[in-house]
């Protein structure tokens, strides 16, 4: 292993950005509560959702209108599709899938957006040792929250829920987007390192066949973690060393 905690043979570092590299799993989780437990409560019989289990299996780490789909479906609820464009008031998969983002957003305005400083410290050492690096994210706004915390020139490559949707990428647990960010930095998926804390991000590492992939445990899901494919789980990226 590397002074960077990493197989010798990984040249490249493919980072989640959500609960990875910034503290916006939980304003995520509190948006998709928000938003569904408005929609389940003019349904007889259904339980609010629980930012735990549902957040963790059903949305966390997926495109939005994937996660909108894969919750109802657990409930037994379908909705017809509606489009992109539907507003945050349409009965639609999509329609809810941008109030979350509505409710998301409000969310980041008032509180701001912050970084782990591990993570920052880590992308420092992985950058001085000449590894290349991408972001991977479902998320539409990752660039801005990237510049929020000043941190877009840790990256060479952003894969985010714009550029997939452009390149028609199915998102997490398929492995298309790290696939993608690996190809475009010209590294074999053998030879690179996937950093993701969703149990959809390490069923897409494992998929993808890629060198090395390091579960993040913000929330104590290790064991999960490590079920969907871990290589290695850590609190925080520090733990990985970074420093010769």
């Amino acid at each position: 292993m590397t002074a960077l905690g990493l197989p010798d043979t990984i040249q490249a570092c493919l980072f989640d950005l959500d609960g990875v590299v910034t503290k916006t799993a939980v304003v995520h989780a509190a948006a998709w509560k928000e938003m569904f437990d408005a929609f389940l409560r003019g349904r007889d019989g259904q339980r609010p959702f629980d930012p735990a289990a549902d957040y963790d299996e059903y949305v966390d780490g997926r495109p939005r209108a994937d996660g909108v789909r894969a919750f109802l479906e657990s409930r037994g609820i379908h909705l017809p599709e509606g489009t992109p464009d539907d507003p945050p008031d349409a009965a639609t998969v999509h329609g809810l899938g941008n109030r979350k983002n509505e409710l998301l957003l409000a969310k980041i305005r008032t509180d701001g957006v912050e970084a782990y400083d591990g993570t920052l410290r880590y992308l420092e050492a992985v950058r001085a040792h000449g590894l290349r690096t991408a972001i991977v994210s479902s998320s539409a706004n990752c660039r801005d929250v990237l510049r929020s915390i000043g941190a877009e020139h840790f990256f060479d490559v952003r894969i985010d829920g714009v550029v997939a949707a452009e390149r028609h990428l199915p998102g997490k647990p398929h492995p298309d987007t790290f696939l993608a960010a690996a190809h475009d930095l010209g590294v074999e998926p053998s030879r690179a390192a996937v950093f993701e804390d969703a149990l959809a991000g390490m069923d897409a590492g494992h998929a993808g066949r890629f060198g090395y992939v390091v579960g993040v445990d913000r929330v104590g899901q290790t064991d999960a973690l490590y079920a969907h494919g871990a290589d290695t789980v850590v609190k925080d990226l520090a733990e990985l060393g970074g420093k010769e």
